[in-house]
Protein backbone atom coordinates (compact mmCIF):
# COMPACT_ATOMS: atom_id res chain seq x y z
CA UNK A 1 0.00 0.00 0.00
CA UNK A 2 1.04 3.51 -0.76
CA UNK A 3 1.97 6.48 2.08
CA UNK A 4 -0.96 8.16 2.94
CA UNK A 5 0.64 11.23 3.73
CA UNK A 6 2.82 13.13 0.57
CA UNK A 7 1.59 14.04 -2.96
CA UNK A 8 -2.02 13.17 -5.07
CA UNK A 9 0.14 11.27 -6.83
CA UNK A 10 1.84 8.70 -4.27
CA UNK A 11 -1.63 8.00 -2.88
CA UNK A 12 -3.37 4.52 -3.71
CA UNK A 13 -7.59 5.45 -5.29
CA UNK A 14 -9.31 4.95 -1.79
CA UNK A 15 -6.78 7.35 -0.52
CA UNK A 16 -7.26 10.19 -2.76
CA UNK A 17 -11.63 9.80 -2.19
CA UNK A 18 -10.64 10.18 1.40
CA UNK A 19 -8.95 13.39 0.41
CA UNK A 20 -11.26 14.88 -1.91
CA UNK A 21 -13.93 14.26 0.87
CA UNK A 22 -11.83 17.14 2.56
CA UNK A 23 -12.46 19.40 -0.30
CA UNK A 24 -8.39 18.27 -1.69
CA UNK A 25 -8.66 19.63 -5.51
CA UNK A 26 -5.17 18.13 -6.33
CA UNK A 27 -6.70 14.99 -5.37
CA UNK A 28 -9.47 14.98 -7.68
CA UNK A 29 -7.68 15.63 -10.49
CA UNK A 30 -5.23 12.46 -10.29
CA UNK A 31 -8.33 10.74 -9.33
CA UNK A 32 -10.03 11.77 -12.51
CA UNK A 33 -6.82 11.48 -14.00
CA UNK A 34 -6.44 7.93 -12.76
CA UNK A 35 -9.65 6.51 -13.73
CA UNK A 36 -11.72 8.57 -16.12
CA UNK A 37 -10.30 6.31 -18.72
CA UNK A 38 -10.94 3.40 -17.54
CA UNK A 39 -14.66 4.43 -16.58
CA UNK A 40 -15.17 5.87 -20.32
CA UNK A 41 -14.68 2.40 -21.91
CA UNK A 42 -16.71 0.60 -19.47
CA UNK A 43 -19.37 3.01 -19.81
CA UNK A 44 -18.96 3.15 -23.58
CA UNK A 45 -19.29 -1.13 -23.48
CA UNK A 46 -22.58 -0.45 -22.06
CA UNK A 47 -23.59 2.56 -24.35
CA UNK A 48 -22.61 3.40 -27.81
CA UNK A 49 -23.98 6.98 -27.52
CA UNK A 50 -20.82 9.07 -26.62
CA UNK A 51 -22.83 12.06 -25.39
CA UNK A 52 -25.05 10.20 -23.14
CA UNK A 53 -20.96 8.79 -21.97
CA UNK A 54 -19.70 12.13 -21.25
CA UNK A 55 -22.75 13.53 -19.63
CA UNK A 56 -22.30 10.20 -17.15
CA UNK A 57 -19.04 10.62 -16.40
CA UNK A 58 -19.24 14.34 -15.96
CA UNK A 59 -22.99 13.43 -13.68
CA UNK A 60 -20.73 10.58 -11.91
CA UNK A 61 -17.60 12.52 -11.02
CA UNK A 62 -19.65 15.54 -10.01
CA UNK A 63 -21.30 13.29 -7.50
CA UNK A 64 -17.94 11.41 -6.37
CA UNK A 65 -16.71 15.58 -5.12
CA UNK A 66 -20.26 15.84 -3.83
CA UNK A 67 -20.37 12.58 -1.84
CA UNK A 68 -16.73 11.13 -1.46
CA UNK A 69 -17.40 11.63 2.46
CA UNK A 70 -19.68 8.88 2.44
CA UNK A 71 -17.12 6.16 0.78
CA UNK A 72 -16.72 3.56 3.57
CA UNK A 73 -13.71 1.77 1.56
CA UNK A 74 -12.34 -1.04 3.02
CA UNK A 75 -14.76 -1.38 6.14
CA UNK A 76 -17.33 -2.46 3.74
CA UNK A 77 -15.49 -4.72 1.49
CA UNK A 78 -15.44 -1.91 -1.30
CA UNK A 79 -12.94 -0.36 -3.33
CA UNK A 80 -12.72 2.66 -4.29
CA UNK A 81 -12.89 1.76 -8.28
CA UNK A 82 -15.67 -0.40 -7.59
CA UNK A 83 -17.61 2.67 -5.60
CA UNK A 84 -16.83 5.05 -8.41
CA UNK A 85 -18.23 1.95 -11.05
CA UNK A 86 -21.29 1.98 -8.75
CA UNK A 87 -22.27 5.81 -9.17
CA UNK A 88 -21.46 5.62 -13.15
CA UNK A 89 -23.38 2.63 -13.52
CA UNK A 90 -25.97 4.14 -11.74
CA UNK A 91 -25.68 7.04 -13.35
CA UNK A 92 -25.89 5.47 -16.72
CA UNK A 93 -29.27 3.64 -15.70
CA UNK A 94 -30.59 7.48 -14.96
CA UNK A 95 -29.40 8.26 -18.03
CA UNK A 96 -31.29 5.99 -20.42
CA UNK A 97 -34.46 6.06 -18.34
CA UNK A 98 -34.37 10.04 -18.86
CA UNK A 99 -33.84 9.44 -22.24
CA UNK A 100 -36.89 7.08 -22.34
CA UNK A 101 -39.32 8.99 -20.98
CA UNK A 102 -38.33 11.66 -23.30
CA UNK A 103 -38.00 10.15 -26.27
CA UNK A 104 -40.94 7.83 -28.08
CA UNK A 105 -39.45 5.49 -30.73
CA UNK A 106 -40.62 6.15 -34.28
CA UNK A 107 -42.56 3.61 -36.30
CA UNK A 108 -40.18 2.99 -38.46
CA UNK A 109 -37.69 2.09 -35.67
CA UNK A 110 -39.71 -0.87 -34.10
CA UNK A 111 -39.71 -3.03 -37.84
CA UNK A 112 -35.78 -2.03 -37.73
CA UNK A 113 -33.24 -5.71 -36.67
CA UNK A 114 -31.85 -6.27 -33.27
CA UNK A 115 -28.57 -5.48 -33.32
CA UNK A 116 -26.42 -7.44 -30.92
CA UNK A 117 -24.83 -5.86 -28.22
CA UNK A 118 -21.30 -4.10 -28.33
CA UNK A 119 -19.80 -6.75 -25.58
CA UNK A 120 -21.41 -9.67 -27.20
CA UNK A 121 -19.15 -8.70 -30.21
CA UNK A 122 -16.42 -7.82 -27.94
CA UNK A 123 -16.86 -11.10 -26.32
CA UNK A 124 -16.52 -12.81 -29.57
CA UNK A 125 -12.49 -11.17 -30.29
CA UNK A 126 -11.57 -12.02 -26.93
CA UNK A 127 -13.31 -15.29 -25.68
CA UNK A 128 -12.49 -18.60 -27.97
CA UNK A 129 -14.62 -20.50 -29.94
CA UNK A 130 -15.82 -22.80 -27.18
CA UNK A 131 -15.84 -20.30 -24.36
CA UNK A 132 -17.90 -17.43 -26.58
CA UNK A 133 -20.21 -20.33 -27.60
CA UNK A 134 -20.81 -21.31 -23.96
CA UNK A 135 -21.23 -17.91 -23.06
CA UNK A 136 -23.88 -16.99 -25.15
CA UNK A 137 -25.63 -20.17 -24.21
CA UNK A 138 -26.63 -18.86 -21.00
CA UNK A 139 -29.53 -17.36 -19.85
CA UNK A 140 -28.68 -13.57 -20.08
CA UNK A 141 -29.31 -13.08 -16.22
CA UNK A 142 -26.76 -15.57 -15.63
CA UNK A 143 -24.08 -14.01 -18.50
CA UNK A 144 -25.04 -10.54 -16.99
CA UNK A 145 -23.46 -11.88 -13.52
CA UNK A 146 -20.42 -13.51 -15.07
CA UNK A 147 -19.29 -10.41 -17.12
CA UNK A 148 -19.68 -8.04 -13.98
CA UNK A 149 -17.59 -10.61 -11.50
CA UNK A 150 -15.47 -12.15 -14.42
CA UNK A 151 -15.02 -9.63 -16.96
CA UNK A 152 -15.34 -6.78 -15.10
CA UNK A 153 -13.83 -7.89 -11.53
CA UNK A 154 -16.39 -6.38 -9.54
CA UNK A 155 -17.37 -8.12 -6.35
CA UNK A 156 -20.67 -9.62 -5.16
CA UNK A 157 -21.74 -6.89 -3.69
CA UNK A 158 -20.52 -4.51 -6.51
CA UNK A 159 -22.65 -6.53 -8.92
CA UNK A 160 -25.73 -6.82 -6.72
CA UNK A 161 -25.50 -2.96 -6.86
CA UNK A 162 -24.90 -2.69 -10.99
CA UNK A 163 -27.90 -5.21 -11.64
CA UNK A 164 -30.13 -4.33 -8.82
CA UNK A 165 -30.58 -7.64 -7.24
CA UNK A 166 -29.82 -8.91 -3.53
CA UNK A 167 -26.16 -10.64 -2.84
CA UNK A 168 -28.28 -13.77 -2.77
CA UNK A 169 -29.24 -14.06 -6.20
CA UNK A 170 -25.89 -13.01 -7.42
CA UNK A 171 -24.32 -15.99 -5.45
CA UNK A 172 -26.98 -17.83 -6.86
CA UNK A 173 -26.79 -16.75 -10.73
CA UNK A 174 -22.58 -17.14 -10.28
CA UNK A 175 -23.12 -20.79 -9.11
CA UNK A 176 -25.49 -21.54 -11.52
CA UNK A 177 -23.63 -20.12 -14.68
CA UNK A 178 -20.35 -21.52 -13.63
CA UNK A 179 -22.31 -25.18 -13.24
CA UNK A 180 -23.83 -24.69 -17.14
CA UNK A 181 -20.19 -23.34 -18.32
CA UNK A 182 -18.67 -26.24 -16.66
CA UNK A 183 -21.55 -28.83 -18.48
CA UNK A 184 -21.17 -26.62 -22.24
CA UNK A 185 -17.58 -26.84 -22.22
CA UNK A 186 -16.96 -30.70 -20.92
Amino acid sequence: MRAIRGEPADLDEEHLVRRVARGDRRAFEELYRRTSPWLAVRLRRRCSDEQVVAEVLQETYLAVWRAAGAFAGAATGGSAVGWLWTIAARRLVDAFRRRAHHARPPAAAAAEPVVRAAEDEALDGVVGDEVGDALRTLAPELRQVLQAMVLDGLSVRETSVLLGVPEGTVKTRARRARIAMREALS
